[in-house]
């Protein structure tokens, strides 16, 4: 396991390092400023998380296409997902609970147990499986609380019932996430020598000790410490998230939370583990650079975009879908007319309408799916 000195600190190259961090942290101020009036603040989040999700498997090699991941957050696949679909997906379910809660959330201890997806929890926070356990029964016993149990005498009633009860302890299960014991994984899979946890506090350790260093800073060395130590086996991008966390946490992106992975994949991502610590550090600040300079380019152009299409919404009947559909054009990075009809309660032909009332441009060939955006 590598070892941690938190007196490499102590040692930072600060004349590197001046410029790369003023211009990092000057950036991620006007991109923050910018979204927390913009009338596209939400549509701009919602998009973000879409694209960071996409970019962090093309950072691991991988390949997953930003129209499927849309569809298939929608539940309107076209086909059976991909694995690569399936983990940008996670991700993009991990930065929505992330931005979702508290600031402080994501690193705290319950936080990360959350995100990893299951480990140990530390001493004192209690044993996720009692929870399970104690919140399983809870919930199967709660179905029929009211005196409404199906008769004896009735075989279907007593079916259905069992079939939701089935259902509740499943939705329970894929909520709370039971924690897997290691002595229990596939060591085909896992590294049983491999502590996370311990791993995992090395990492804590050396993020804390970046309290009094400015925010863009202690979100750089925070990614180069999970690259370093590589806390959790197969959760690679959760480090990316959580030095995105950090920023938020430190108040630096109070109406965002940064796409730091789309920033990684612009900054070129053959450097991230490349050279000593400086050049580690400068790729991470490169990284939140270009995060924050293509997010205010993507600001503007869809705000121009959102300007250009107002005028279509004059005159309109006041029971008219068309504003919903503008505001969820802007909020996906694709929609399509079933999309737009399970969105808005309308029938297909009546998406294809609206699709055309906006003056959508048409992203997708017709080979695999047609689909419209807004840009």
């Amino acid at each position: 396991m590598p070892s941690l000195n938190v007196n490499f600190l102590d040692s930072l190259p600060w004349r590197a390092l001046a410029g790369p961090l003023a211009r990092a942290e000057d950036a991620l101020a006007r991109l923050d400023e910018r979204l927390r009036a913009s009338p596209i603040r939400h549509g701009w989040i919602e998009r973000a998380h879409f694209a960071d999700a996409c970019a962090s498997l093309w950072i691991e090699g991988e390949l997953a296409h930003l129209e499927d991941l849309v569809l298939h957050d929608a539940h309107m696949d076209v086909r059976a997902p991909t694995t690569e679909l399936l983990r940008a997906a996670r991700v993009l379910a991990a930065r929505r609970q992330i931005f979702a809660a508290a600031p402080d959330w994501a690193l705290s201890p319950a936080g990360l147990v959350t995100l990893r997806g299951g480990g140990f929890l530390p001493e004192g926070e209690g044993r996720a499986e009692t929870v399970f356990a104690d919140q399983d029964e809870e919930g199967a016993g709660a179905l029929f609380a009211d005196g409404d149990d199906p008769a004896d005498d009735d075989p279907l009633a007593a079916e259905l019932a069992a079939l939701d009860a089935a259902l509740a302890r499943a939705n329970l299960a894929l909520e709370l996430k039971p924690v897997v014991a290691r002595e229990d994984r596939d060591p085909l899979v896992y590294d049983l020598d491999w502590d996370e946890d311990e791993r995992l506090d090395q990492w804590r350790n050396g993020v804390a000790a970046t309290v009094d260093l400015p925010p863009a800073l202690a979100a750089a060395i925070a990614a180069v410490l999970w690259d370093d130590i590589e806390p959790l086996q197969h959760v690679d991008w959760l480090g990316r998230l959580l030095a995105a966390a950090l920023l938020r946490q430190r108040g630096k992106t109070a109406s965002h939370l940064m796409c730091v992975n789309c920033g990684a994949r612009a900054a070129g991502r053959l450097r991230r583990k490349q050279g000593d610590l400086e050049t580690k550090i400068l790729f991470w600040l490169a990284a939140i650079l270009a995060a924050a300079d293509q997010g205010l380019k993507d600001h503007d152009r869809w705000l121009l975009a959102r300007a250009s299409r107002e005028g279509r919404l004059k005159g309109r009947r006041g029971t008219s879908r068309l504003p919903q559909a503008l505001d969820l054009a802007l909020e996906k990075p694709i929609v399509t007319p079933e999309l737009l009809a399970k969105a808005l309660n309308v029938s297909a032909r009546a998406g294809q309408d609206l699709i055309a009332g906006l003056g959508l441009r048409e992203l997708t060939g017709r080979r695999r799916y047609r689909a419209w955006g807004i840009l």
